[in-house]
């Protein structure tokens, strides 16, 4: 079912209960207050007999028959009987026996003072009355039909502007559910027009502020997100093809010349070692692809520990080593002391030696001294760490660009590289929820500063 069909059956239904509600209350308060009316005047007409019987001494039954029979009745059909003290009728109008009495509703009525009640369209009332010497009861019963005629002309005007009402509000639902609507069908027609190639398209969220702009600026904000994810996804192909490719070109024709005739055994030998260079090289580049994709993963489904972030420097310093001897990693703390809670950070040991390593195997590869130098600081709950180098630098221009994947200067093109390793610290950082920040002058160095979350600070 449409948004718009429920919107529109619900404010019907709830407008129908109102409505509905509002005039049965209505028709109810009518029927009572019709009802304690009528009983009101037969409680003054049977007042009236019963005071004009036993009061005035001029008037007996005869009397009171006689002024009955000249006099048109106070109220249509009126019937009434009056009782003595023992139970026998002193007057009695009801030729017709109408009012069916005994003795048990007799005594109730000297009892409660006053009984009504109704019966085959008939309103009945019975009361008491006591004089100086005797208990007198009277019963009196009329029929309402002004009053019935009344409430019956009020039920059906109450049902028929109920039912009009419940028209006249279907319809107006219908063209305010649509008209409330509309903005949205009018984003939903424009999202249709968006396509892989053309996500520079943005929904215009107008000058509003109500949940409809919030959600086309949301959406608008998803947009630049999938932009940037799909430029920086092809980016990422054309950069690894063209990474991937050049090895395996150099193979396979490193391959195809050495089997175009039979060589020496040095021959082969240095086909073969330029060969497993560059199988090297490529196997180098696909686990930094993989490491890559597993950093871009939801940190949920990356194990993260209680990890000593010193720890994790010297077994990336121990990597650099394994790498080239002549890089030359020095270590300086500034803490006063190197207890556990200094330097316990929640993170993934084998992605965090990963990113350490980039950043040393970056500086001492551009440096003329293949050294860098670690600073280790505590500061404010966070352990902070600065990589500093004497290296090339790095020019204003390609800073803003350092972290996109393949990206590589020309400054160091002479340098061997696949434009990887920033990339994925970048993702990594992120990933811990880090600060990374990167100073650089041209051929002066270039300084790396680290920032982690101590944990449970």
């Amino acid at each position: 079912m449409k948004i718009r069909t429920q919107l529109t059956a619900l404010f019907i239904i709830i407008v129908t209960l109102l409505i509905v509600s509002f005039s049965f209350y209505i028709y109810i308060f009518s029927a009572n207050y019709r009802y304690d009316e009528f009983n009101n005047r037969l409680l003054n007409r049977a007042t009236y007999y019963v005071k004009l019987l036993i009061e005035v001494d001029e008037v007996d039954a005869g009397v009171l028959r006689k002024m009955d029979e000249t006099t048109p009745p106070s109220l249509p059909n009126e019937k009434i009987i009056i009782f003595n003290d023992y139970n026998r009728i002193l007057y009695s109008s009801d030729e017709g026996r109408v009012i069916n009495f005994d003795s048990l509703l007799l005594d109730r009525i000297r009892i409660e003072k006053r009984v009504t009640f109704s019966e085959n369209g008939w309103e009945f009332l019975g009361m008491s009355y006591t004089d100086e010497v005797e208990d007198f009861v009277a019963i009196i019963a009329a029929e309402d039909r002004f009053g019935h005629r009344k409430q019956l002309y009020l039920k059906q005007v109450l049902v028929l502007g109920s039912l009009f009402s419940i028209v006249f509000v279907s319809v107006v639902g219908w063209l305010f559910a649509g008209q409330a609507l509309s903005p949205i069908k009018k984003v939903v027609q424009n999202v249709e027009q968006i396509t892989a190639s053309n996500l520079n398209l943005r929904l215009d969220a107008g000058a509003g502020n109500d949940e409809i702009a919030l959600l086309v600026k949301t959406f608008n904000n998803m947009l630049i997100r999938l932009e940037k994810a799909f430029t920086t996804q092809k980016h990422f192909i054309a950069n690894a093809s063209h990474e991937l490719r050049t090895p395996l070109t150099a193979i396979s024709g490193q391959l195809d010349v050495l089997l175009m005739k039979e060589r020496t055994e040095a021959e082969y030998r240095a086909t073969i070692s330029s060969v497993f260079e560059d199988i090297r090289k490529l196997s180098q580049t696909s686990n930094k692809l993989l490491l890559m994709a597993q950093a871009d993963n939801e940190k949920a489904s990356i194990p993260m520990y209680e990890i000593r972030i010193d720890e994790m420097l010297w077994e990336a310093q121990t990597e650099i080593n394994k790498r080239a001897r002549d890089f030359k990693v020095l270590f300086r703390f500034e803490t006063e002391t190197l207890e556990n809670a200094q330097f316990t950070v929640l993170g993934n040991e084998a992605l965090l030696i990963t990113c350490f390593t980039n950043i040393m195997d970056n500086a001492c590869k551009y440096s003329h001294n293949h050294t860098v130098t670690i600073l280790i600081n505590n500061i404010e709950n966070h352990v902070v760490i600065k990589f500093s180098d004497m290296g090339i630098g790095i020019a204003p221009d390609d800073l803003d660009h350092i972290f996109e994947p393949f990206y590589r200067s020309q400054s160091v093109i002479g340098y061997k590289g696949h434009g990887i390793g920033m990339s994925l610290v970048k993702r990594i950082i992120d990933l811990h929820k880090a600060n990374i920040l990167i100073e650089s002058e041209i051929g002066k160095g270039t300084e790396v500063t680290l920032s982690f979350n101590l944990y449970n600070a």
